[in-house]
């Protein structure tokens, strides 16, 4: 080895030293932080009749549709990561093997909704209907979020089936039409089907969450047409037919899920879509504020 070579490496080693000094001295990297959530999205409830066909199988605080058919079960929403084994239970609850549920749709592709939605998938072998946009989110696990980053993750899902705005999703006697209503992220569906109830037909809206929270509305780099998207959202779910409407938040529509699934301040479409937009309106105006715009 010749001088520089051996100073070079002297080098090195003095350098290999300091730094690991350096690093003891330095504070400990920072702990992962868990994405914690209220109580309520975690407290398991048995399954709710909504309609005669319509179930709520979720959590007291996380909406978890499930329509039962002719050909077999779709569920809409699963809520958090850990609610698998908790909807497979409801599943048997109700008389179904998981083999009976056949297709698993969703509201938009947060880990509050869609957490469980990969573990499903294995259990039962249903089919997961997804748009594009969404369908991106739901493979990244949520990593790379628009809002959030990677502060929401979850287990990755892949999407049998991408959908188109107005389409209709059919099983059996089971017909649903998704509507896409971007703003709370860019692949957020509305969903509708009839059902009866106290032998009235219901059209019945599971619209998706309309709230922007802390979300940056002007000038976002990574969504630069979110307004525009509120509020051609906000005009498609007020225009639905609308007889009985459920949120992802089924407080944000006046349900209460407990011993039994009741709404003793019932909100329709219209009413959810202008509440939302009033508060779009006053972040709009507090965010101008603040930028001087």
């Amino acid at each position: 080895m010749g001088m520089n070579a051996r100073a070079a490496v002297a080098a090195v080693m003095i350098c290999a030293s300091a730094c690991t000094a350096d690093a003891q001295d330095a504070a400990p990297l920072p702990q992962l932080q868990a994405y914690e959530v209220p109580a309520a999205w975690r407290q398991p409830v048995a399954p709710l009749r909504i309609a005669e066909r319509t179930w709520q199988i979720g959590t007291a605080g996380l909406s978890a549709i499930l329509l039962q058919g002719s050909e077999g079960a779709i569920l809409i929403d699963g809520g958090m990561p850990q609610a698998a084994d908790h909807l497979l239970a409801n599943l048997r609850a109700l008389g179904l093997a998981p083999s009976d549920l056949k297709l698993i749709l969703h509201s938009h592709a947060h880990a509050d909704h869609v957490g469980p939605l990969a573990a499903l998938r294995r259990a039962t072998g249903a089919r997961v209907l997804s748009n594009a946009e969404s369908a991106w989110l739901l493979a990244q696990g949520g990593a790379d979020d628009i809002h959030f980053g990677d502060g929401l993750l979850y287990p990755p899902v892949h999407a049998d089936r991408l959908l188109h705005d107005g389409e209709r999703v059919v099983l059996g006697d089971l017909r649903l039409r998704v509507h896409f209503t971007p703003g709370h992220t860019p692949g957020s569906m509305t969903w509708t089907w009839d059902d009866r109830r106290d032998d009235r037909t219901l059209r019945i809206v599971y619209a998706d969450s309309l709230s922007a929270p802390d979300y940056r509305l002007l000038d976002n780099p990574r969504y630069p047409r979110i307004v525009d998207d509120y509020r051609a959202a906000f005009a498609t779910v007020r225009a639905l037919p609308c007889d009985l409407l459920l949120t992802p938040h089924p407080d944000a529509s006046g349900w209460h899920f407990g011993d039994a699934a009741t709404q003793p301040e019932p909100v329709d479409c219209r009413a959810y879509a202008d509440a939302a937009e009033a508060r779009l309106d006053a972040q709009l105006s507090a965010e101008r504020g603040k930028t001087g715009r």
